[in-house]
């Protein structure tokens, strides 16, 4: 299917050298810009928390605190760095290179804008548009918790240790889920290509967060997890294992690792940004609605300097908007027991997500062999049957809980008391007349 097939543009192709200097000049300006994103995150988390919490927060450094990140990262590079006599010395120093190099180079397949036309040609804003794009970045962010786990084992302390061991866990349980929330979207763009996402959701007519509803917040519930962020920071947990798996760290070797969990959020809320929101795409207009067909060739609107930049715009507050949620999460949820997590994961997550891939995929096979053209009604019919299934999951997932109000939960609560009453008054019974009987 085509964007306004008939409307072709010929850009231009970029020569090879063009071709380098692009991509150079990508790298070199996502490189810098997750960096400097990731630096600020870690302030923009201290003035929510202090926010959500009636405090200042960091205001000292720089006006407003600006500088803070700064002052930190001096302050680590600085500090003496400690090497535990006991570690294994290899993978003690490798471990924060591994949990940091996969979240930087996860970024590279995501695309964040519309093409750009220059005098050289047509650049595509996305390092490296491969045609395997969600599946290269489910297996390089997987990679983040070798790391974690190396970090945890290789410290040679017990409390690390457990880090490690729960993270393995965690990323395995979690794992699944995501990956069968993600065959949802494959079935109904039919390719793992994530600027061809970004282009079905335009053609469709609604992002994806709607029609494949159910799959969008398993797929949330999973991130959450994959990234260690509260409710699931099991693997860190402060009052159980002191800091977890980077117990045995400082310097700049400890700042790695927190560095490594920033870029996760990021990229995750760019993945999610750009698989159920529609990705760089502006809601409402055509204008952008630019798909390439062929090296320096476009059909649709026509490409220009402004649109690019719309769009970019457009992709960064999407991110910006699930990374904002991350953050108020984790200043708002207590975190998970470990029993819990993994109840989760596997008695509920897993069976559901099964669940919705089958009724997805059937829905959709229904749909082709009816013959209902791919645009807006396509989408409402699928955005009717995932409500449904979403509407399912709150309630398989709530129990009791919230959706039937606090009144409920306390009747429950006073029917148990009242039958381990009755429990100890028999067994009372019993004790005193075995007793008689002696």
């Amino acid at each position: 299917m085509m964007l306004q097939a008939e409307t072709v543009h010929q850009v231009g192709e970029l020569s090879a050298t063009g071709f380098v200097v692009a991509s150079t000049i990508k790298i070199l300006a996502a490189f810098s810009l997750v960096m400097v994103t990731v630096a600020m995150l870690t302030l923009l988390e201290r003035k929510i928390s202090a926010w959500m919490q009636d405090r200042l927060g960091p205001n000292r450094v720089g006006p407003g605190g600006l500088l803070q990140p700064a002052a930190d990262g001096l302050k680590n590079i600085l500090k003496e760095e400690t090497n535990p006599a006991e570690s294994h010395r290899i993978f003690f120093n490798l471990a924060p290179m591994l949990s940091i190099i996969p979240a930087l180079v996860t970024f590279a397949v995501i695309p964040f804008a519309a093409p750009l036309p220059t005098q050289w040609g047509l650049v595509e804003m996305v390092i490296a548009d491969v045609p395997v794009g969600v599946l290269f970045l489910l297996a390089f962010s997987s990679l983040g918790v070798y790391g974690i786990v190396i970090a945890g084992w290789s410290s040679s302390n017990k409390y690390a240790l457990l880090g490690g061991l729960r993270a393995g866990a965690q990323m395995i349980s979690y794992e699944i889920a995501l990956g069968l929330s993600l065959l949802s979207v494959f079935f109904l763009v039919g390719n793992v290509r994530l600027t061809e996402v970004v282009t079905m959701q335009q053609e469709l007519g609604l992002w994806f967060a709607l029609p494949l509803a159910a799959s969008f917040i398993l797929f949330w519930i999973s991130v959450f997890a994959e990234t260690n962020r509260l409710p699931f920071d099991l693997p860190e947990a402060e009052s159980e294992l002191v800091t977890g798996y980077h117990t045995e760290y400082s310097s700049m070797k400890f700042s790695m690792f927190f560095i490594a969990e920033y870029a996760h959020v990021l990229t995750a809320s760019a993945l999610m940004a750009t698989l159920f929101l529609g990705g760089w795409d502006i809601p409402g207009w055509a204008g952008d609605n630019i798909r390439v067909i062929g090296d320096g060739t476009v059909v649709g609107g026509e490409p220009a300097w402004w649109i690019t930049l719309l769009t970019f715009l457009a992709f960064l507050l999407k991110t910006a908007f699930f990374i904002l949620v991350f953050m108020v999460v984790r200043w708002t949820v207590p975190r998970f027991r470990y029993d819990q997590v993994m109840d989760l994961g596997w008695k509920i997550m897993l069976p559901v997500a099964l669940a919705v891939v089958v009724i997805t995929a059937g829905t959709i096979l229904t749909l082709d062999e009816l013959g209902v053209e791919y645009g807006l009604v396509y989408g409402l019919i699928l955005t009717v049957v995932n409500l449904a299934m979403l509407a399912a999951f709150l309630l398989i997932l709530d129990r009791g809980r919230v959706l039937a109000g606090t009144g409920s939960l306390t009747e429950k609560r006073r029917e148990a008391q009242e039958k381990a009453r009755l429990r100890r008054r028999e067994e009372a019974m019993t004790t005193s007349t075995g007793s008689t009987a002696d």
